[in-house]
């Protein structure tokens, strides 16, 4: 009699590999994205020694990019959820690489120019502070602005693409896979930004980074269908994607999403936690020029490290949950049990700025990261657990948008605390915090993470 194993071996295998193949996409796309804005965050320290900027101009040109991303996460999210994951992804992976390579086009504006000085030739009237921002300050903000807006389609369409892809067994995982694209992205700019700067200048860092995307689309546009229409993907592997109770057929106005906690435990828990990653995206390399003194050169291991440690963090708090969930875990207590892991291995980052040895706070400041994305990968896929497919993108959009609005605030609050006090010390200790916070909110909101049930009629077919 075969070996009851070995049959269920022989299944799994026999299912296909098709989804898979869909999530590598996912995370090539993720990995693109987090190049794009990840080369800001590096060029920073030269950046701001070439072009005059203080803290606060920095922090301006953060806030350009968040009050787009909220924008652009808000609106992708209800676009998708129309026109499809194919379209959707497209178009934001094209306009967002277009705008990373719109960064380059400040080169030909003198760094000592004021907006003033272009603006009172052509009679423009403009508030004190509008007068005396440096030009290359505008010019970074408005091409941050289109990279935000366009940026904000990459979570919606991923997380959605998973839901079409995946049954809720295997998401989590999935989620982390394709989230784990954020660090190799870090990494990839962390070893490509510093010699494409040294040998051609920095607007050539910009404009390679961005030509990227191109590759990707034409994978795209071969590649990527809904599972029904997907020339390769088995029978069996199609029943396996189609194992889990269909979804509830209903059209639920975008607002209407409003009126259920699911939606509220998702926005409050990114608007919590994105402004913590965004803080090691965009001031950690420059938390280790100042603490450290590390020039371009010397920024690429450390920053290799810390985000080696999150593409870790981010597969890891994945495969646990959905560990979890195979060993007779209910969905709510695999999911909270993995979050609540993750808050309590950020708490050590309120010593990166207090040790004395760059490795250390390296150290620190990496497992912070990787428990912020096994955090993230499970609240991602909340979404996918208490919405049905056709509302997924809306609601990630919304969760992205508030999140958006928490790393606008946090970006002007990092600008003036740094601008004020030259220390990182309560910014390490806010991000110690948050998450511990953040888990309990999302509890108290959903403690036993139930879909949300539809009180509306379907939308009439016309």
């Amino acid at each position: 009699m075969p070996d009851a194993r070995a049959l269920g071996q022989t299944s799994a295998v026999s299912i296909g590999w098709s989804r898979w193949g869909i999530c590598a996409l996912l995370f090539f796309a993720t990995t693109l994205n987090y190049i794009d804005r990840q080369v800001i965050g590096i060029l920073k320290p030269d950046l701001a020694q070439q072009l005059g900027w203080n803290e606060i101009d920095y922090s301006n040109i953060v806030f350009a990019f968040q009050v787009a991303y909220a924008i652009g996460y808000g609106g992708a999210g209800r676009l998708i959820d129309r026109i499809g994951v194919r379209r959707g992804y497209f178009l934001a992976v094209l306009l967002w690489s277009l705008a990373a390579m719109a960064h380059a086009l400040t080169r030909w504006i003198p760094p000592e120019a004021k907006v003033g000085d272009w603006a009172a030739p052509m009679g423009y009237v403009a508030g004190n502070w509008l007068l005396v921002m440096p030009m290359t300050v505008l010019g970074f903000s408005a091409a941050r602005f289109a990279l935000g807006c366009a940026e904000g389609g990459n979570f919606p369409a991923a997380v959605k693409a998973v839901s079409i892809w995946f049954p809720r067994k295997e998401r989590a995982l999935a989620t982390g896979i394709f989230n784990a694209g954020t660090n190799v992205g870090i990494l990839i700019a962390a070893l490509l930004v510093p010699g494409l700067t040294i040998a051609f200048g920095w607007p050539m860092a910009f404009l390679m980074t961005g030509v990227l995307g191109f590759a990707w689309l034409a994978a795209w546009g071969l590649h990527y269908r809904d599972p029904e229409a997907h020339p390769h993907l088995s029978p069996a592997e199609l029943a396996h994607i189609r194992s889990d109770p269909p979804d509830p057929v209903v059209k639920i106005p975008w607002l209407a999403l409003l009126r259920y906690r699911q939606t509220w435990a998702i926005a409050v828990g990114m608007f919590l936690c994105a402004p913590i990653w965004w803080f090691y995206l965009y001031w950690v390399p420059d938390f280790l020029n100042k603490q450290y003194r590390l020039d371009l050169l010397h920024l690429g291991p450390p920053l290799v490290v810390i985000y080696l440690m999150t593409d870790v963090g981010s597969v890891g708090g994945g495969w646990l949950s959905s560990w979890l969930l195979q060993r007779g875990w209910s969905v709510n207590a695999a999911r909270k049990t993995t979050m609540l892991l993750c808050a309590l291995c950020v708490v050590p980052v309120f010593m990166a700025s207090r040790v004395s040895g760059l490795w250390t706070a390296t150290l620190l400041v990496g497992l912070a990261a990787s428990a912020h994305q096994g955090f993230s990968a499970n609240l991602y896929t909340l979404v996918s657990d208490t919405a049905p497919r056709q509302a997924v993108s809306s609601v990630v959009g919304i969760g992205g948008t508030a999140g958006a609005i928490g790393g606008m605030v946090s970006a002007k609050l990092i600008g003036y605390v740094l601008q004020w006090t030259g220390s990182y010390t309560a910014l390490f200790g806010i991000a110690a915090t948050a998450y511990l916070v953040n888990l309990a909110i999302i509890h108290a909101l959903n403690p036993r993470l139930e879909p949300m049930q539809f009180d509306v009629p379907p939308t009439p077919r016309r």
